[in-house]
């Protein structure tokens, strides 16, 4: 049961509590919330999705603001029939999600910066611990009775928060060779800080004894084992805590590309580099014994290919295509990234339409590919394959201000597998996923 715990902080560690890939936040505009594509993005979230694309925007200094309010909660259904719950909720709630874009263009040149969580963004909290906490307790009672003491139940304080954040920091240069082409170099400064909180406590159990508990009561599980002679399972049943935070930094080298070849077409490419990212410990308590203060261990952000097509159907109508590839497996994630079957990709349909000069609507579709292995699935580290639904709008109070809404609405495909709990056989462990946002964003040109 401790165990349980430690091995979910390492997990947490390579687990968004957003949307994107494996780790990436590709969240990071209001406009990508409500149209789900934006690889070929021209407006000032092209920053990050298009840097290149900066390049078609008015001369001039651009700035945005945007924060997105997200709601996540991950349900695991475990069908091992000795645990007092079967169902395990964790929750994710982010009411702030800020995101800020800055460009200063002039003539060809053009130099961005751009501010976003790109991993993380939240805090997940299992207010009843999970599964894999509680199974290792609930077989006491059973030991207990096979060793000639009956016990009936059990009871114990589980309760389990994380935080995790990624800030990028992000700055590009962008130069339009001629009206066709215009290339971007740039660079994102990572600063990741994990916060782990955990404990295991106050297990209870009523095992009859004639002599250390004759009422059957309930009682201190390590006082009891402690009674009746067994210091190892009064050690393994006493309480816990974990406090860890960790802290780690770095590079992430960003190309782009933007191609014009008409007017009503417009294509962009950007490529992110791997970000060699290492973590080191900050060990406040630690029960355990498995969190050495100033332990160090790489947990990098995947490189990323993104390509992106926007088409003007109409002069009202816009149709935006993307793709993202993840390079999941080409990662440093301590072992884990062998557990990827394949890399995780992406593909995004939006459409925006202008329903007058001030006023347009869109909306998108967005499909996450994940595919990982049974050993990489588990209550502590599972990511789903989704279908995203967004929609929104965006309002032009004049030439210089603007207002972009949208709402995002997340449905994952729930997985499950077989689980052996030793000498008890197997047992389905079922894992769901939901997610929604919303997003505002305001835009102004000096």
């Amino acid at each position: 049961m401790k165990k349980a715990l430690i091995t979910l902080v390492f997990a947490l560690c390579i687990t968004p509590f957003v949307f994107g890939s494996i780790i990436t936040n590709a969240n990071q505009s209001t406009m990508y919330i409500r149209m789900l594509s934006r690889n070929a993005s021209t407006d000032i979230d092209a920053v990050y999705f298009n840097p290149a694309g900066v390049t078609m925007l008015k001369n001039g200094f651009h700035l945005a603001v945007h924060n997105q309010t997200i709601t996540q909660d991950k349900t695991i259904i475990n069908a091992f029939p000795y645990l007092n719950n079967d169902e395990y909720v964790g929750e994710t709630r982010v009411p702030f999600f800020p995101i800020l874009f800055a460009v200063y263009k002039m003539d060809k040149l053009a130099i961005s910066f751009g501010f976003g969580p790109n991993a993380g963004g939240g805090s997940a909290d299992y207010a009843n611990g999970l599964p894999s906490f509680e199974t290792g307790i609930s077989q006491i009672p059973i030991a207990l009775t096979m060793m000639g003491l009956p016990t009936t139940q059990y009871s114990a304080d589980i309760e389990f928060n994380g935080t995790s954040i990624f800030y990028g920091f992000q700055f590009n240069l962008a130069y339009e060779i001629n009206e066709m082409f215009s290339v971007a170099a740039g660079m994102r400064y990572i600063y990741a800080v994990n916060e782990y909180e955990g404990f295991i406590r106050n297990i209870m159990i009523n095992p009859y004894h004639p002599l250390a508990n004759p009422q059957a009561s309930m009682v201190p599980a390590s006082q009891f084992f402690t009674m009746i002679g067994q210091p190892g399972l009064a050690a393994q049943t006493s309480d816990m805590d974990v406090n860890v935070k960790q802290k780690g930094s770095g590079i992430t080298p960003i190309f782009g590309l933007n191609v014009k070849p008409s007017e009503n077409l417009n294509i962009g490419i950007r490529y992110e580099f791997n970000t060699n990212l290492e973590l080191e410990n900050e060990t406040t308590v630690d029960d355990s014994g498995m969190f050495p203060d100033g332990y160090k261990f790489r947990n990098d952000i995947p490189a990323i290919l993104s390509l992106g097509a926007k088409y003007s159907v109409t002069p009202k109508l816009r149709a935006m295509f993307s793709y993202h590839m993840f390079f999941d497996r080409s990662a440093n994630w301590e072992g884990a990234e062998d557990l990827v079957d394949s890399n995780t990709y992406d593909m995004g349909f939006g459409i925006e339409y202008d329903i007058t000069e001030a006023f347009l609507i869109s909306a998108g579709y967005l499909y996450t590919s994940i595919n990982l292995s049974d050993d990489y699935l588990s209550e502590m580290s599972y990511e789903l394959p989704s279908n995203a639904f967004g929609f929104g709008a965006k309002y032009t109070i004049n030439q210089k201000f603007t207002v972009d809404a949208g709402f995002l609405t997340v449905s994952y495909t729930e997985d499950s597998k077989n689980i052996t709990y030793v000498p008890f056989g197997n047992f389905a462990e079922t894992y769901k996923k939901t997610s929604m946002a919303f997003s505002i964003g305001l835009g102004y040109h000096f």
